[in-house]
């Protein structure tokens, strides 16, 4: 089992634990970096953390409307963007505190880089960005979220309702500014189920199922790749900073836990 994952069930079982245990959101000290120690040290070992002020950003909602949708923007400095190696994040007390980490390929682009997704936050947290650079630094930075119930929401649709477009997907690609960074978005049906939400017919708990794996490519060449876990959204979306190519082709190749696999191309909606 892939150390992502590890740390996903391990984290899971243990705030089941807590839930049951009666300990509510607004219990968590606002300043509580007491699970941020475990999580570095699984996730990091003992790496030195170099704080990312000045080259590293992240835009959340200081109190998010919908937990289950929170919005994040990842933004990169060009003096950090043009030699980092990958981006992790990370929100410490969800059940599954490693959200995903992105590993950027020669496509990324130069100069100033964007990152944005959507994720659930199941309790007060800090959310963390941490930058790798190619010599092996780490930049940090982090913001607070005021949040609950995220991971242990109510899907927005029925599983069957779910099954009928579970992998189709919109690609949006630049304005045709071949050979100048720009922005590009993938945005894709999946529930993305945490395992951890109330199947409001059956009582139970349906499996987790979820996007495991991620790969933009710009005319074959990568952009990013993510390996994932429940922490993000039903129906997962990324906006994010690319190099296009000649054609300015998005290709999209994604595979959940249960080895289904996807994919789609800009300009050919799946």
């Amino acid at each position: 089992m892939s150390r992502p994952k590890y740390i996903l069930f391990a984290f899971a079982i243990a705030a089941l634990t807590l839930t049951g245990a009666g300990i509510g959101a607004e219990e968590i000290n606002h300043e509580n970096e007491a699970s941020w120690a475990s999580i570095r040290k699984d996730t990091f070992g003992q790496q030195e953390m170099i704080d990312g002020k000045g080259l590293l950003s992240l835009e959340a909602p200081e109190r998010a409307e919908d937990a289950a949708v929170v919005p994040i923007t990842i933004r990169l400095a060009p003096e950090l963007a043009d030699n980092v190696k990958s981006l992790t994040l990370i929100a410490d007390e969800n059940p599954a505190p490693v959200v995903a980490t992105f590993t950027y390929g020669e496509a990324a682009g130069r100069g100033p880089r964007t990152l944005a997704t959507r994720i659930r936050v199941d309790r007060y947290t800090f959310v963390r960005a941490i930058a790798e650079s190619a010599d092996g630094k780490l930049y940090m930075t982090k913001a607070f979220v005021k949040a609950s119930g995220g991971c242990s929401a109510p899907a927005s649709r029925d599983a069957e309702e779910a099954a009928k477009s579970i992998g189709k997907m919109r690609i949006r690609t630049a304005t045709g500014n071949a050979g100048k960074s720009d922005l590009g978005e993938v945005m894709m049906r999946h529930p993305n189920i945490s395992g951890l939400a109330i199947d409001q017919l059956s009582g139970g708990y349906p499996p987790a199922r979820f996007i495991s794996h991620l790969s933009v490519t710009a005319d074959g060449k990568l952009v990013f790749a993510m390996e994932g876990g429940i922490s993000i959204s039903e129906d997962p979306h990324f906006r994010f900073s690319y190099l296009p190519g000649a054609s300015d082709s998005l290709e999209v190749t994604a595979e959940d836990t249960e080895g289904t696999k996807f994919s789609g191309r800009s300009g050919n909606p799946s």
